[in-house]
């Protein structure tokens, strides 16, 4: 039977798999389209580690028409403001424009999408590299990385989408061409659009400038066994101790999703969640502490991350587990339960009033095979979430025993020696 999309949306399936979703806006006067590719970082093999972001940063560079200048001539002319993002599963290039240039920005487009010539790519691997060491510089994002490697191990989604310098630095363009042209197919594609728009029109003009090869997409990924629960540290003279714990979650069609939001919004994903307030407001231990969630195909994580200075780190540490042992036994309280659910729908309406938002939803879930709820379902699904579902995702994905941790920082032993209450495994 076939799914009942929200007003407004409509999927079409071409001969090649390739599939297009579009969402009208009939009040905007502007277009975003997004040319979207299964393929990300868990694709890749240890020696192509980093070639999809990599290969994002060609599609920039030139075509057979267009040198990568003329590329950014070509854009301005039109207004269109264009970028392009790589994650762990997917690789994007999109735009936004005025909807009178909807033909001339596909046409471009499709071909950096699907005909990247690769030229000037030594200059390119530098600006990778740079980017890499940039990275480096950044303790509080590259902590996050840290704790997928002790989550995840050696399984793909434990690497890091920027890759390494050694491969970026030495990887052939043929290497590159095969990936691309190895991944870059219909039935791993979805052109999605939003905006002023009708949806034959930009099927038909997916049809007339983007014809990918056809053929089953095959990539490695790691096994599906779980890793055991691991400590990393990361040593950095910093000014501060950047922490991470974390634990696998759920997948991103799991219909916990839903409470898992709700969950994460009580603990520490919002200013008045038990994390902000006991961490940063009671105590001013952190500028930066929260909580956060991630979902893949076939797994996923929870995480929480505070920054704080050295002499707090037991403090800090000591506040996190005890409020994580809170949640786990006592469970959230109605007041939170409230809160929390409109705090999650207002964020979730406020962010689709937009036509980027609303063209990456439609996108992933056509990419993902997943269901295209409308609002008034995504409001529903929030609002049954109850104090039960929440008590119930914290003592399963919260348990102890389940935990990583992961930091960078000066002195090893003084986070060790702080864990304990997050988890006794990992002290020991």
């Amino acid at each position: 039977m076939a799914q009942k999309l929200p007003e407004g949306v409509e999927l079409t399936e071409l001969g090649d798999g390739l599939k297009v979703v579009t969402e009208a806006v009939p009040s905007f006067r502007s277009v975003t389209l997004g040319l979207w590719v299964r393929t990300g970082s868990r694709d890749e093999t240890p020696a192509q580690a980093g070639v999809s972001h990599f290969l994002e940063h060609l599609l920039f560079k030139g075509t057979g028409r267009y040198s990568a200048i003329e590329i950014s001539e070509y854009f301005d002319g039109l207004g269109a403001a264009t970028n392009a993002a790589t994650s762990k599963e997917t690789t994007h290039l999109f735009s936004r424009f005025l909807d009178e240039h909807t033909e001339a920005a596909l046409d471009l487009l499709a071909e950096m999408f699907l005909k990247p010539t690769f030229p000037d790519i030594d200059s390119e691997r530098q600006v990778v590299i740079e980017e890499i060491a940039m990275y480096e510089d950044e303790p509080s994002d590259r902590v996050h990385d840290v704790l997928a490697d002790a989550i995840f191990g050696e399984h793909p989604l434990g690497r890091r989408v920027l890759g390494t310098a050694e491969v970026i630095g030495s990887i052939p363009i043929p290497d590159i061409s095969a990936y691309h042209e190895a991944r870059y197919r219909g039935s791993n594609i979805v052109v999605s659009a939003a905006g002023s728009l009708e949806h034959d029109r930009i099927v038909e003009l997916v049809q007339q400038h983007l014809q990918p090869g056809e053929g089953e997409v095959v990539a490695p990924d790691g096994d599906g066994a779980a890793h055991e629960p691991r400590l990393c540290f990361y040593p950095k003279e910093t000014e501060q101790y950047h922490i991470c714990f974390g634990a696998p979650g759920i997948p991103r069609d799991d219909d916990r999703r839903f409470a898992l939001g709700v969950m994460d919004t009580i603990f520490g994903g919002s200013t008045s969640s038990r994390l902000f307030r006991e961490v940063r407001e009671k105590r001013g231990l952190a500028y930066s502490v929260g909580s956060y969630s991630e979902q893949y195909v076939d797994r996923g994580t929870v995480a929480m991350y505070v920054g704080t200075r050295e002499d707090n780190v037991g403090e800090a540490c000591e506040i996190i587990g005890r409020e994580l042992e809170s949640l786990r036994r006592d469970g959230a309280t109605e007041a939170e339960l409230e809160r929390a659910k409109e705090g999650v729908k207002g964020r979730m309406v406020l962010a689709l009033e937009s036509t980027p938002a609303r063209m990456a939803r439609n996108a992933r879930s056509a990419l993902f095979g997943l269901p295209l709820l409308s609002i008034d379902e995504l409001i529903e699904r929030t609002d049954a979430v109850t104090l039960d579902d929440v008590h119930e995702l914290a003592n399963e994905l919260y348990a102890p025993e389940r935990m990583s941790a992961a930091c960078i920082g000066a002195d090893e032993d003084r986070f060790r020696a702080a864990v304990a209450p997050v988890s006794e495994a990992l002290a020991a």
